[in-house]
């Protein structure tokens, strides 16, 4: 009898989270609904009485202002063009101080899912309104989005959206995360006065820190200006005192070894010619890294890249495909390094040439993003093209992320697969905008075979 009566609490409990969720949905459901024209009625009429007839939903807005742009309705026998707002009640309206903005009296149409008060326009125009209903479905499905404990929400059902809706929209992420990148190459770009030398530097050095040291790598290249080191970089030794100098790895004054020593002198040189102030050498982790992979060995292997040429942006624009940029980024550290893996502690002779899966990770989020947006921004498409090409040449990385979509079903075949799911995951997924993700629509529209 206990268990019987444990069970029923639990059932209550879960029903009641359900009607919890089913009465807070967000306003961007009706968004959604709107957009897609999932509403559940099909027939609206205004306070007067005229039937209003919806002929373009309009284009939705991201930014401030009305919600959808350019939409076009009927009243009666007169089509009204202008913007779209829409809220969960009308009384939002008023919350919102939209009768006070200028901005809000091309609205054309308020849509609402609750009906509660009349509405005007900063200029007095009192505005037509409509209610729309949440089908059952796409409540159902979006509580059920919403409510997952999943790392992606929709992994019991993702198995089931048609491979080729699928494809499509990975195309979308990997251009969006393309986009995304290149943002972020043309605020450095702006800060070094459109220098695309100085910019990739900087992106190189970031990568070169694996993950892990990653932001150090980039906070060394930012002390450390490429200007210098183009003036140094016909002598790999005086590349690394500077790179290991600024690193604030030269520092041990327990380490006797000659060409410690002369790194050290090199640098305090270097460091008053420049006036440079150096990075502490404790931000660089080595915890759980493999010896290949110490911040010393990837910091003379950057320095054997950075003294290949004075341009070195340039040639990376030469190179005409992956196998010729593969063979760039394969050099060995200097001779120094094939014996230590840190300075003062000799190992067995080795090469140090970066590894296959490196200059993977090196092309993808180094090379690839560079070309893409060099090309963006001086409307050259090849460079864009040949970008794309080097991801679709690339195998497919393998990460947490990757492995998990492969448990449902989703096998990428290159790098730009990967990367389209790596941008599903992390702008999509892990914020639950099942709302504006493709295969969310998908599932909560209920049409799994819809375009």
């Amino acid at each position: 009898m206990f268990n019987y009566f444990s069970q029923l609490k639990k059932k209550v409990i879960y029903l009641g989270t359900q009607i919890k969720l089913a009465m807070s949905y967000p306003e961007q459901l009706l968004h959604y609904i709107w957009k897609y024209k999932l509403y559940a009625n099909s027939e609206f009429l205004s306070i007067e009485n005229e039937e209003i007839e919806i002929l373009d939903t309009g284009m939705l807005n991201v930014n401030a202002g009305p919600d959808f742009f350019n939409a076009k309705i009927k009243i009666g026998s007169k089509t009204w063009a202008g913007n779209i707002e829409i809220h969960k009640a009308s009384s939002d309206w008023k919350k919102h101080k939209h009768h006070t903005d200028p901005a809000y009296n091309s609205i054309i149409l308020h849509v609402v899912e609750l009906r509660d008060c009349d509405i005007v326009t900063q200029e007095g125009r009192k505005i037509p309104q409509i209610a729309i209903k949440i089908p059952d479905n796409v409540a159902a499905n979006y509580s059920q989005l919403l409510s997952s404990n999943f790392a992606i929400p929709c992994d019991n059902k993702m198995k089931d959206i048609p491979k080729i809706h699928l494809n499509n929209w990975l195309s979308g992420l990997l251009v969006e995360r393309l986009e995304r990148k290149t943002n972020d190459i043309y605020t450095l770009l702006d800060k070094f006065n459109n220098s695309w030398d100085e910019t990739f530097y900087v992106l190189l050095a970031r990568n070169f820190g694996f993950g892990l040291n990653s932001d150090v790598f980039e906070r060394l290249a930012l002390s450390l200006p490429y200007f210098y080191i183009q003036k140094h970089s016909d002598d790999i030794f005086q590349v690394e005192a500077l790179l290991f100098g600024q690193a604030g790895l030269l520092e041990d004054d327990f380490i006797l070894e000659d060409y410690f020593l002369q790194l050290k002198k090199e640098y305090q040189f270097l460091r008053k010619k420049y006036t440079l102030n150096n990075l502490d050498g404790f931000l660089f982790k080595s915890l759980r890294v493999r010896p290949q992979g110490f911040p010393q060995v990837r910091i003379a292997q950057l320095a054997a890249v950075l003294q290949q040429s004075k341009r070195l942006f340039s040639h990376v624009l030469e190179k005409k495909d992956e196998h010729m940029l593969r063979l760039f980024f394969h050099i060995n550290a200097s001779e120094y390094w094939q014996t230590h893996y840190t300075f003062g502690k000799t190992s067995n002779k080795k090469t140090k040439y970066p590894g296959d899966t490196s200059i993977n990770v090196i092309l993808i989020n180094t090379i690839v993003p560079i070309l893409f947006a060099y090309g963006k921004r001086n409307n050259i498409e090849k460079y864009c093209t040949r970008a794309l090409s080097i991801l679709e040449d690339l195998k497919p990385e393998r990460n947490s992320i990757v492995t998990e979509f492969k448990k449902f079903g989703i096998s990428p075949l290159n790098a730009a697969d990967t990367q389209a799911l790596i941008q599903l995951r992390k702008e999509y997924c892990n914020q639950h905008k099942c709302l504006y993700c493709k295969v969310g629509y998908q599932i909560l529209s209920g049409k799994m075979d819809a375009v």
